[in-house]
């Protein structure tokens, strides 16, 4: 599957981005596009795919632009293939491990906010015949 390329359409069918978000993408040069086709689409490949839905999952947790930025230069340098030095290796391993506890943060908010959410539903519900 990795050496095949997609379209921008089937891209955002698969990610459930819009195409002016995956745009918005390319422009902020979060994702580009791996190739271009003799007619000038942009093709992606599955590892494109992947990103896009890294950005798709950091987005609703508050997450800015430049932090995906950093979090995906890191994770390119650690599966780049190259051997790198113990420091850098441990440096970039720790910048992920911030990420891992910011989103565990977020999960622990939002089941606040779901828990209140259930509340006041059960509140409502509780004053209906």
């Amino acid at each position: 599957m990795s050496g095949e390329h997609m379209q921008i359409g089937e891209v955002a069918t698969r990610t459930e981005l819009s195409l002016r978000t995956i745009r918005h993408y390319e422009e902020t040069g979060l994702v580009t596009p791996s190739a271009r086709s003799q007619g000038g689409f942009r093709l992606y490949t599955e590892s494109d795919v992947a990103r896009l839905m890294v950005i798709r999952r950091m987005k609703p947790l508050g997450f800015t632009l430049d932090e995906m930025r950093d979090l995906l230069a890191a994770t390119d340098r650690l599966d780049s293939g190259e051997e790198l030095p113990d420091g850098e290796r441990t440096a970039l391993l720790e910048r992920i491990r911030g990420f891992e506890e910011a989103a565990q943060r977020r999960v622990a908010d939002l089941r606040t906010q779901l828990a209140r959410a259930e509340e006041f539903a059960a509140t409502l519900a509780a004053r209906l015949p």
